[in-house]
């Protein structure tokens, strides 16, 4: 199954359209604005109100941009249940409370204790593995009923990717700009590609893009709710273009970038590699200086 240009387009504009109104919406939210603002890597006041924004516009963009109603459900429920348990994390976390990375929130989990961060990982998971039950066919390109067995394997690995992918573009979600270029960077060739997950693709496309200046400006950040939702649709979309082995591959390539980023910083290999350091900080805001004090005249 192929997904038209015109599909594609529709998809992304549509995103886009929506989440440029339904930022502007949120700025009348009730209770203020004050429960949305962050402090930044600067130190300055950001809003986390683009994260239901971007939200909102994969959902709208996937749903128009899907070539069929089996993928137009299973991004609504992978990217809805990223986005709903992003916010949720984003709203009550307790920021006095020591636990960080998923391998602390899965630590917490087996000695019985709920953190936020816990229930993402639950409540993700399992919206990943039902958006992957959606998308998986129950049968063959021939029209045969595909065994129990490989249907199975082809929900937990597409579902376990579709996880991977929302943890992933969150952890990327902590420089102006850098979460939202990586999922356009990887959504751009699916897009072209025009496949089954095309539609989707440019819908995370067309949310990047609408949301990407205010980013940059450091107005807003995406926070768990946005860069969840944006990876889970861009996860469902390679789950809904690619076959099993490419599936595998890029699962393998993600469960590996999360456990170094338990070790490493991104960040830091960001700054020391050339080419992703010059891609990382096109269109941001540069550093503020560094003043040395009693070097004036």
């Amino acid at each position: 199954m192929t997904v038209g240009p015109l599909r594609r387009v529709l998809g992304a504009v549509g995103a886009a359209s929506a989440t440029l109104v339904a930022r502007g919406l949120l700025d009348e939210v009730p209770g203020g604005t004050a429960r949305w603002t962050r402090t930044n890597h600067r130190g300055e006041p950001v809003s986390m109100l683009a994260g239901p924004a971007a939200a909102a516009g994969a959902l709208v963009g996937g749903v128009v941009g899907a070539g069929s109603v089996r993928s137009a459900l299973a991004a609504t429920v992978a990217t809805g249940t990223a986005a709903s348990f992003g916010v949720v994390d984003d709203l009550t976390e307790d920021t006095t409370e020591r636990t960080k990375g998923l391998r602390g929130h899965l630590g917490a989990l087996a000695r019985g204790r709920v953190t936020t961060g816990g229930l993402k990982v639950l409540g993700i998971g399992a919206g990943a593995v039902l958006a992957a039950a959606i998308a998986t066919p129950v049968r063959g390109s021939d029209g045969s009923r595909r065994s129990p067995g490989g249907w199975g394997l082809d929900v937990l690995v597409s579902g376990a990717l579709v996880a991977a992918s929302a943890n992933l573009v969150n952890l990327l979600d902590l420089r102006p700009g850098r979460a939202l270029k990586a999922v356009g960077i990887v959504a751009a060739p699916v897009v072209l590609a025009g496949g089954p997950g095309a539609g989707l693709a440019a819908a995370v496309l067309g949310t990047a893009a609408a949301g990407l200046e205010a980013d940059l400006a450091e107005r807003d950040m995406l926070g768990d709710g946005g860069a969840n939702a944006l990876g889970a649709a861009l996860g469902t979309a390679v789950v809904l273009e690619a076959s099993r082995p490419v599936r595998c591959g890029v699962l393998a390539g993600l469960v590996a970038l999360t456990l170094a980023s338990e070790r490493i910083s991104f960040t830091e290999v960001i700054a020391r590699t050339p080419v992703l350091r010059e891609v990382d900080a096109w269109g941001r805001r540069p550093a503020a200086p560094v003043r040395v004090e009693g070097t004036g005249a």
